[in-house]
């Protein structure tokens, strides 16, 4: 017998080469697979002295098909198309997923967290708002449910974390538009409903510096999640007020952007890069109308399907370890440039 204690499934399949949905099913009825599968298992139970968690199976086999999926803001694009990513790979692997918003409302987030603890989902996928979040009612919850975060990190909280790189959003923009000798300007809101743009903000300090550039920040006033409008009216106000600081400009999101190139229209300043002395305009995110916006926006963009499956598969495996995973994970996925006209 081996003596080292195998804490949950996901140790145990690792240890005994056997995998989780095989274990899963013997455990669930071990007559419902081979004999000459059952016979390695019962071998493997015998080494490694592994006893399941039977009340941790007991309630995935009542809650399997159950899993809540909680965004901050439907309405935002990027939310709606990661969710329907998200509430597809969960119907695929044979999951009942419910789709919540927050409205970006941190009461409504709360109440959501309550309505989910009584339902007694098999876990949740969860984009918190972040630093309006109660950070110790969600804290709480993960205790309760088998939670894996995703695009909004709270640290220590939750089996994993899955998200987008934001570094690697902001490096390759600045690398590309610092390639003919520029200097671009970053354009963001004061107080971001968003925590990534936090650090999106701070990504282009960091890469301006590194490359003996000064960086220059405007952050605009504006709150809540109606970024269009946010843009158009800083980005206004810019333009009324001596002009915009330089010809070359990352700004925090696409929807920010969209707001600014309206704003540019309207007072006659041509965008694109293939103009003289125009302005160059790049974002982050690749909304779904980034190639539809005049010019098409050139846009840092998620890898929607990645950040998706990954964080489908993670809280699956969380769910097939009985709730918990042996150590909290984080993964960052890098964005994909996408060059289109306007920069």
């Amino acid at each position: 017998m081996d003596d080292h204690k195998i804490r949950n499934m996901e140790e145990f399949a690792r240890v005994s080469g056997i995998s989780r949905p095989t274990l899963s099913k013997y455990f669930q009825d071990s007559e419902s697979v081979r004999p000459t599968t059952r016979a390695r298992i019962e071998a493997a139970l015998d080494r490694f002295d592994y006893t399941p968690n039977i009340y941790a199976m007991n309630q995935n086999r009542r809650l399997t098909k159950n899993v809540g999926i909680v965004v901050p803001y439907l309405a935002d694009p990027f939310f709606a198309e990661i969710a329907r990513r998200i509430e597809r790979r969960c119907i695929e692997a044979g999951f009942s997923p419910t789709l919540f918003s927050a409205h970006g409302d941190p009461r409504i987030e709360g109440e959501i967290l309550d309505t989910l603890r009584s339902i007694r989902p098999a876990g949740i996928l969860m984009a918190p708002l972040g630093r309006l979040s109660d950070r110790a009612m969600i804290e709480r919850f993960c205790r309760d449910v088998p939670t894996v975060l995703f695009d909004s990190n709270l640290r220590t909280l939750g089996e994993a974390f899955i998200g987008s790189d934001n570094a690697s959003f902001v490096e390759q923009a600045i690398d590309y538009l610092c390639r003919d000798g520029g200097r671009p300007w970053f354009f963001g809101m004061r107080t971001p409903a968003n925590p990534n743009a936090n650090k999106r903000r701070d990504a282009y300090v960091a890469a301006m510096r590194r490359r003996g550039l000064e960086p220059e920040v405007v952050e605009i006033e504006g709150e809540g999640w109606e970024f269009e409008r946010i843009g158009y009216e800083g980005a206004t106000a810019l333009l009324a007020d001596g002009g915009l600081p330089g010809d070359a400009v990352l700004c925090s999101n696409d929807r920010l952007a969209i707001g600014l190139l309206s704003a540019a229209f309207n007072h006659g300043v041509a965008v694109g890069r293939t103009k003289p002395g125009a302005l160059r305009v790049a974002s982050m995110d690749d909304h779904p109308v980034a190639r539809f916006t005049c010019p098409a926006l050139t846009t840092a963009a998620h890898d929607y399907d990645a950040v998706a499956g990954e964080s489908v598969a993670t809280l699956i495996r969380v769910i097939e370890s009985g709730g918990r995973l042996p150590r909290r994970t984080e993964r960052l996925i890098p964005a994909r440039l996408v060059i289109r006209a306007s920069a």
